[in-house]
């Protein structure tokens, strides 16, 4: 029997790993978890695109930053709108509504298609409006809604 050849003095000792193993595998996962680290970081400095990126909705990245309430559209001479505030915002904003008695103004700008200042309007019916005005804000035109005709 097998057991007849064990001697009664010798045990079976569990195998253990050694220093030089331990080392090793500390030393792996050391390494590992810098790579992992690294990549978590990595992948941080890049945005990734989300369903509702402006890729997805087939638009380009400027187009679906453009927020109009506060301004900045482009024109297609290169010229930037820009808000006007104090009391040029105010100046334009009077002649806008003596224009267009009883419209909402949405917001006043610098115009970059000819005009010196925009107004961005929404009548009592719902209807868009801009007004165009000159330096000294006399009003030189307004359009009827985006990209309307001038009816003045």
């Amino acid at each position: 029997m097998e057991s007849d050849n064990l001697s009664a003095g010798s045990e079976v000792k569990p195998r253990r790993f050694g220093r030089r193993a331990a080392l090793t595998l500390a030393a792996a996962g050391i390494m590992g978890g810098a790579l992992i680290s690294a990549a978590i970081v990595a992948g941080a400095a890049s945005p990734t695109p989300s369903p509702t990126n402006s890729a997805a909705a087939g638009q380009t990245p400027s187009a679906a930053a453009f927020d109009p309430t506060k301004g900045g559209h482009v024109g297609a001479n290169g010229v930037v709108e820009k808000l006007l505030t104090g009391t040029t915002a105010d100046k334009a904003k009077a002649a806008a509504l003596a224009a267009v008695p009883g419209a909402t103004i949405e917001r006043v700008e610098t115009d970059a298609e000819g005009a010196t200042y925009e107004a961005h309007m929404v009548k009592s019916d719902g209807s868009h409006v801009t007004v165009k005005m000159d330096g000294n804000f006399k009003v030189t035109g307004i359009e009827n809604g985006p990209g309307g005709r001038s009816s003045a």
